[in-house]
């Protein structure tokens, strides 16, 4: 404010100006800095929200089943064709099972990926843990990580812990549906709507059989007496 001069008015503009321009480069200034922290703000938050997402899905995989087997086999596809080799060609009657928890192995071998790659420092080391269990042959129980990964969604998501009175029984991997359950269901619904589809050309074609016999019927009666 000392250097400002109003003795003339070219003096008064070139002062006017000169505060003008600061203020604008001010203004920019601290504009480009607000935007910088919000775009940075908004990665942030979408990392987070992708993180909490997958880490939800993978909580869904290994933590889905309350009841039944709350292992899982860690069986792979080369182990069953051995069995069925060794079997000589003859069924097996566990062969719907193993292919069941062959599918459930996979998608917990899926969802440790996912943990490895987003949990945190306890996440990955309860999460390599099983994953050596199975590269070993051991079957694994996926209750201590459900247990992790639910405490730290909770508390991402603001939920608070799980009250001390709530009693929740071991977790175990989510048992998947069969492709020859969809299969069958498929067809019964193929089915169904080829029988309706058949249900109306009947209903059509004893339509047509009666206006014919109408028609005929007008054509041949006989003729009144006059």
């Amino acid at each position: 404010m000392r250097n400002m001069d109003f003795s003339s008015w070219e003096a008064a503009l070139t002062t006017l100006l000169g505060l003008a321009v600061f203020t604008l480069l001010g203004v920019g200034i601290r504009m480009l800095m607000m935007q910088t922290i919000q775009q940075r703000r908004e990665r942030m938050n979408r990392q987070i929200n992708e993180r909490v997402k997958t880490l939800m899905a993978a909580y869904r995989t290994l933590g889905g089943s309350f009841t039944g087997q709350l292992t899982v086999d860690p069986t792979h596809m080369r182990d069953l064709r051995e069995r069925a080799q060794s079997g000589e060609g003859q069924p097996d009657p566990a062969t719907t099972s193993s292919e069941r928890a062959r599918r459930i192995r996979d998608a917990v071998e899926a969802a440790l990926a996912d943990i490895l790659l987003l949990g945190t420092e306890e996440h990955c080391r309860l999460a390599g843990q099983a994953a050596s269990d199975l590269a070993a042959g051991r079957p694994i129980h996926t209750a201590e990580l459900v247990i992790s990964l639910r405490s730290f969604i909770r508390s991402a998501l603001d939920l608070g812990p799980m009250p001390d009175d709530v009693l929740i029984p071991l977790q175990g991997p989510t048992r998947t549906q069969g492709s020859a359950g969809r299969g069958k269901a498929d067809g019964d619904k193929s089915g169904s709507k080829g029988s309706g589809g058949g249900g109306n050309g009947g209903g059509g074609g004893g339509g047509m059989a009666m206006g014919m016999d109408t028609a005929h019927g007008t054509d041949t009666a006989p003729p009144h007496a006059s």
